[in-house]
């Protein structure tokens, strides 16, 4: 009789403790997710891509941030599965409007792919949330290059190399264009740029 009451209570105490741990867990769940998240962008950080997308697959999808969206984009992208990656980019714009990242490597996605007016728009909206990014407006300079449309890839380079004059490639761009555009007092002065910042590195 004494063990029959044991075992009642034993199995009694297992679904309290059952029900508050369900319990527990409902309350956390935002919390859990932005864990979640934290711990992912850690795992991209050392390049390790398996542990990032089980991780942010982990939060619920509708849960999930821009920023999350933006990671499995980018372990999309790092495993050559660029059409998955595009599709995780524009989520991460539904998500947050703001992410200029997801415009800028659907830019680049376009402009590998030789579609540059697609390029030029992506990289153009990211250049609104992120005015003062070099990288966007030389990857559009690159574009416009692309398509020969010289002054604009002009106009392009030199915004870069306003924000950020020590990157050498912004330099030699810039000379190839004034070449182009036969401006060669122009072109020497950004190659001499370029070959003074590499030699320099």
């Amino acid at each position: 009789m004494f063990l029959k009451r044991n075992l009642e209570y034993n199995f009694g105490m297992k679904r309290f403790l059952l029900i508050i741990f369900l319990i527990a867990n409902c309350s956390v769940v935002s919390a859990s997710s932005s864990e979640l998240s934290k711990q992912a962008t850690a795992f991209y950080s050392d390049n390790n891509h398996i542990r990032t997308m089980d991780l942010i697959l982990q939060i619920n999808e509708k849960e999930r941030s821009g920023q999350d969206w933006l990671l499995l984009g980018n372990v999309m992208a790092d495993m050559g599965k660029m059409e998955d990656a595009v599709y995780m980019y524009k989520k991460a714009i539904e998500k947050d409007k703001k992410c200029y990242r997801a415009y800028y490597n659907i830019g680049n996605y376009f402009l590998e792919r030789g579609q540059y007016k697609e390029a030029i728009e992506n990289y153009s909206k990211a250049s609104k949330i992120k005015s003062e990014n070099p990288y966007i407006f030389y990857n559009i300079g690159c574009a416009y290059l692309k398509q020969q449309n010289y002054n604009k890839a002009r106009a392009n380079f030199n915004k870069a190399i306003m924000y950020n004059n020590k990157v050498p490639e912004f330099h030699y761009n810039l000379a190839y264009v004034y070449k182009k555009l036969n401006k060669d007092k122009m072109a020497q002065t950004y190659l001499d740029n370029y070959n003074k910042l590499v030699s320099d590195l």
